[in-house]
């Protein structure tokens, strides 16, 4: 017997302690890692993101709402609250990892396009740079967006 397996063979094996996503203490690993109870909302997977879109002279402030259980994280929901002809726009979908993509709809007021498309590439400090666009495109104008939190 080598030296390292007498000095495992001695030691008593600490309890695992298992939590569910909601921080409860569970019995098992499989009910750690179960679907959430019928009674859990949508919120409590759901996290928030604040980010600034940087153009030159315009930017936009945008609030995004993602899973953050999933990775890229999907976006299911926001806004992009100002800096933007027509705002408030509804964030309808997209995705937030290595790779930007953030696809929303015009709520607001006013004679703008009905849809922007914004995409970008992760960049260290933590931003994006990519391009977004209106009604189906996504290159018309260059932006850097960071996180404002």
């Amino acid at each position: 017997m080598t030296t390292q397996a007498r000095r495992q063979k001695g030691r008593t094996r600490a309890e695992h302690r298992f939590h569910n996503p909601q921080g409860a203490e569970v019995k098992t690993r499989d009910e750690a890692f179960a679907a959430p109870a019928a009674g859990v909302s949508a919120e409590a997977v759901a996290a928030d993101a604040r980010l600034t879109l940087h153009n030159g002279s315009v930017t936009f402030a945008i609030e995004v709402k993602y899973n953050p259980n999933t990775y890229p994280h999907v976006v299911t929901g926001g806004r992009i609250a100002s800096g933007i002809c027509g705002a408030p726009w509804e964030i309808t979908g997209g995705s937030l990892g290595d790779a930007l993509r953030l696809d929303a709809r015009r709520v607001g007021q006013g004679a703008c396009a009905d849809r922007i498309t914004i995409v970008g590439e992760y960049q260290n400090p933590p931003a994006y740079r990519g391009t977004y666009g209106f009604d189906g495109a996504s290159s018309s104008f260059k932006h850097t967006t960071r996180y404002a939190c």
